[in-house]
């Protein structure tokens, strides 16, 4: 029995009540802790399902994240209907880098279709690193996906449904391209067919995800909509293209801005000054100076955290810096205000921080 193995048991007993199984492994600290004290119908089959799909998942080189990794994906575990179990294929790093969603119409317009490759071109130009994150789906999902696999950037392919097909099948080449850079995260067993809640489920990875949430086309109802309140309500920075007020593809985009729901963008520019990211032809050197100027009269403990900062380059989640620095939460809670009074680290949606630069 491998470490995975309660987990799975656990997300197929509880497969309609994801808060009680979080709940469980919060309160005993493993799953397979949780298990021993379970008394609950149907743990026996659980159980049989669990030891199929662990052979199945062996057989076919798929990964497999749990909550209690290091490596789980950090953005995505600071969500409270974060998934328990995660399915993966590809080499990817979830954690690593700038992540940008980027969900729309599966009916896009030639603009769209422009404006997404246009953004995913400029953000690779001026970045350091990159991944592209959309749920594989017709229109602008998979122009995403097909220009960060052109372009050489690693793109993760959320799928609404197990890892032993690809839906839609004409997009199995794109599913294929992206596994030496990225590849297929999902929270679904094999035999899960993608059925229509299922696409709802995914949404929240694919917002989880991610830095930043960028709708590019949208009619006034549609699933990219769902994936941008899901954006909103874990603290993402969300972003929309605004569009003609009578183009029917840009009324959610439009809606969204107007609203004050997404911020505005009409460039990769746009998104990269909002998300104060660094770029490649940023002086770093001369950032480096002007922030450690200012550290003569800091404690220890908040040239710790600068410093993690620094090497972290685009941001940390308040218990990653705890991690990293081995200090008390309070302290580190303590040192970032102060830190942000300083104007030296500013406090970003989701409880994350990074420099002022």
């Amino acid at each position: 029995m491998t470490a995975p193995l309660y987990d799975i048991a656990l997300s197929f007993l509880f497969k309609t009540r994801l808060r009680k199984s979080l709940s469980l492994v919060g309160h005993y600290g493993s799953a397979e802790e949780a298990w021993r004290y379970l008394d609950e119908p149907d743990m026996e089959e659980a159980m049989a399902r669990a030891k199929q799909e662990l052979e199945w998942i062996t057989a076919h080189d798929i990964r497999v994240w749990t909550l209690t990794d290091d490596d789980y994906p950090y953005r995505l575990r600071n969500c409270p209907d974060r998934p328990l179990v995660l399915y993966s294929k590809g080499n990817l790093h979830p954690s690593d880098g700038h992540i940008v969603s980027i969900v729309g119409t599966r009916r896009p317009t030639e603009n769209g279709k422009e404006l997404t490759t246009a953004l995913i071109r400029n953000l690779h130009e001026r970045l350091e690193s990159l991944t592209i994150v959309s749920g594989g789906a017709y229109g602008i999902d998979i122009t995403a996906h097909r220009t960060a696999i052109e372009l050489g950037i690693p793109t993760i392919i959320i799928p609404a449904h197990g890892l032993d097909r690809i839906y839609p099948y004409q997009h199995r080449r794109e599913a294929v391209a992206s596994l030496p850079h990225g590849g297929l995260l999902t929270e679904f067993p094999s035999g899960t067919e993608p059925f229509a809640a299922n696409f709802v489920q995914r949404n929240r990875i694919v917002a989880g995800l991610a830095d930043a949430v960028v709708v590019v086309e949208s009619r006034e109802w549609g699933g990219s909509l769902i994936t941008a309140r899901m954006a909103s309500d874990y603290g993402r920075e969300l972003f929309a293209f605004p569009g003609r007020p009578t183009d029917l593809s840009s009324v959610g985009c439009n809606n969204l801005i107007k609203d004050q729901k997404a911020q505005l963008i009409t460039s990769a520019d746009d998104l990269i000054s909002a998300m104060g990211w660094t770029t490649k032809d940023t002086p770093k050197q001369a950032v480096q100076t002007q922030m450690f100027g200012l550290m003569d009269d800091l404690t220890p403990s908040q040239h710790a955290i600068l410093e993690k900062l620094q090497e972290a380059g685009d941001g940390m989640h308040i218990n990653h810096i705890v991690m990293e620095t081995n200090l008390p939460y309070s302290d580190v809670s303590s040192d970032l205000l102060m830190l942000e009074m300083s104007s030296l680290v500013r406090s970003l949606p989701g409880g994350f921080y990074r420099l002022v630069r």
